[in-house]
């Protein structure tokens, strides 16, 4: 059945690559129907040899989610599949998502009174072959957090911070960790949606 509506014209829901409920909620909310399908690939055994040769970390998210576009739009002959990917640096060290409370609180405390970057990259593909790409980066500058407030944010926030590659998430509670944001809030929550989105009328998904 056709899902062609309102500002959405293809025929069928953009498969989003991803299991990550906020950039699902992202293209929701901007009236894109999707389909939500996770990609079958290890992250860390594509980022390893990229990491080992000293690619940029803005371009370990481009590979990144263009393994996982490619890996899924296989899967699902004739679907637009859009897949994204973020990575953080601080001092050229590169951070992944913490893989439990503690290593949050960790990561937080070294990247306190600190500045850090995010690289969001998205990558939209058909058939296993990539139609567009976009990258964009954003720095944010956490204030000098107290180990009793870290303590006192996790508690808040609970497993949601594991969800982050920083340990934080920006749109709830983690916005009290930051002095300063420069860059596009899409790109912060690990979608650069209005990139996306002219990608998509380009393709003819989308009404102009």
């Amino acid at each position: 059945m056709s899902t062609s509506s309102g500002l959405w014209l293809a025929a069928e829901p953009l498969i989003l690559a991803s299991g990550s409920a906020t950039r699902r909620d992202l293209l929701l909310a901007a009236g894109i129907p999707v389909e939500v399908v996770k990609p079958d690939i290890d992250e860390r055994a594509v980022e390893r040899p990229l990491v080992d040769r000293g690619v940029p970390a803005d371009q370990v998210a481009a590979a990144l989610a263009c393994a996982k576009a490619l890996a899924v739009s296989r899967d699902r002959p004739g679907r637009l599949v859009l897949a994204a990917d973020q990575t953080l640096t601080c001092d050229s060290i590169a951070f992944h998502k913490p893989a439990d409370l503690a290593a949050a609180e960790r990561q937080i405390a070294t990247l306190a009174g600190r500045t850090h970057e995010l690289h969001s990259a998205f990558v939209i593909a058909r058939d296993g072959a990539p139609l567009a790409e976009g990258l964009e980066a954003a720095r944010l500058t956490m204030r000098l957090l107290k180990a009793d407030f870290i303590a006192r944010y996790l508690a808040v926030a609970g497993s949601a911070a594991l969800s982050s590659v920083g340990g934080y998430q920006l749109e709830g509670p983690g916005a009290q960790l930051f002095d300063r944001i420069e860059g596009d809030h899409f790109t912060i929550l690990g979608l650069p949606l209005l990139a996306v989105l002219a990608s998509l009328r380009e393709l003819d998904c989308l009404a102009r």
